[in-house]
Order: C-alpha cells, then sequence, then structure tokens
C-alpha cells in the first residue's frame, strides 16, 4: 500500500513538473539534452516525440523528456488565475542516450530547430544543472504576474479611489501590489493597491 501510495506522489511530481515518463529504466550511459524548438511549441515538441519514440521502440534509449514550469499568479481583467509559466520558452530538455539514431529521431521532430551545443556536438547539461531547474519548477509558493508595467494608464476598480485614473508608477509582483499616481484635490498622489483593485487601460 504504501509503495503504491508513493508511486502516486512520484507521479504528481513529475506531472507538476511537465515531465513526460517513457521509461523506468534508462539505458546506461544516458545524459540530459537541451533541445531548441519553435517558441510556443514546447508542448507539441513533447507530444510528438514521445508519440515518436513509443511506435519506434525507443523508450529506453529516450526516456524523458522536460518541460520546466513554475506555477504563478496571473491578474488579467480583475479576475485572479493560476497558469504554468515555462522557465525556458523555446526549449524542452530530454533525457537520452546520445547516438545517431537517437540524435536523428529528436532532431527531426516537427518544431524542434536543434540541439544546444558547441557546433554539431550536443553538450549534456551537468547533473547540478538538472538538479537547480527541477528544484527551481516545484517552488510552491506562486508569484503575482500583473498584465500592466510602469508608465500605464490604469483605472482603479475598487475603494476609495473607485474609477479614478492614474498612472503606474512601481509594480510588486512578490506582493501582488501597485502603485498607481492619482490626481486628489489637484495634486498626484501616489496610492499602493492589490492588483485586483486596478485594470489596464
Amino acid at each position: 500500500m504504501a509503495k503504491k501510495v508513493k508511486e502516486e506522489e512520484v507521479k504528481q511530481e513529475e506531472k507538476k513538473q511537465n515531465i513526460v515518463k517513457l521509461s523506468t529504466s534508462p539505458e546506461e550511459g544516458s545524459h540530459w539534452y537541451v533541445v531548441h524548438t519553435h517558441s510556443g511549441h514546447e508542448e507539441k515538441v513533447a507530444n510528438t516525440l514521445s508519440q515518436r519514440i513509443e511506435t519506434m521502440g525507443l523508450n529506453k534509449q529516450i526516456a524523458r523528456i522536460l518541460i520546466p514550469t513554475q506555477e504563478k499568479i496571473v491578474i488579467s481583467e480583475g479576475k485572479k488565475k493560476k497558469v504554468d509559466e515555462r522557465l525556458f520558452p523555446g526549449y524542452v530538455i530530454v533525457y537520452m542516450k546520445m547516438c545517431d539514431t537517437n540524435w536523428y529521431v529528436v532532431r527531426s521532430t516537427p518544431g524542434v530547430t536543434g540541439f544546444v551545443g558547441a557546433g554539431s556536438r550536443p553538450t549534456p547539461l551537468a547533473d547540478s544543472e538538472v538538479i537547480t531547474i527541477q528544484k527551481f519548477s516545484k517552488i510552491e509558493a506562486p508569484k503575482y504576474e500583473a498584465r500592466f508595467k510602469v508608465d500605464d494608464a490604469v483605472k482603479i476598480t475598487d475603494g476609495i479611489f473607485t474609477d479614478y485614473i492614474g498612472k503606474v508608477v512601481d509594480v510588486n509582483e512578490d506582493q501582488g501590489k501597485v502603485k498607481v499616481l492619482v490626481s486628489v484635490f489637484g495634486r498626484e498622489t501616489p496610492v499602493e493597491l492589490d492588483f485586483l483593485q486596478v485594470s489596464a487601460l
């Protein structure tokens, strides 16, 4: 029973980190390699590549595909929602044994533009780099992200300054706060507000 629970926890962790696990026993001599893709096509590349690997029976040769993401809270149109933000847009990380056949399978996948490395030789990631990426992906405390920036004109939608128009002078994503300059009695006054209290014009 305990083993089953542990396996389920591992699966959930892999899902959180966007890991496609194709084999539980990768080929000896496998390493993590960074693959460059067309931006915005990372998931499509991962899905297509995993299907090709399954069809060709190369599960042990190309055993894992990782799209590092981190959960963020995005404020859009006054609403708060959680999204998985890609840490490295335009890249996926593949755990594989490098050889001509495996190189070709990955490189010829639609949406892939090449491996990262010196010249035509792919360079594997150091274990420490992979650990750092995975730890960063597992950070659970979500960050706030606003759809506006300094100097943007915004409308205050909540509080005593409702319907006032102002200019953003500071954005604090860690705290989910924004400082807006509004005109009160003919004087410009900075007002600190929650992201949910303003909307972009």
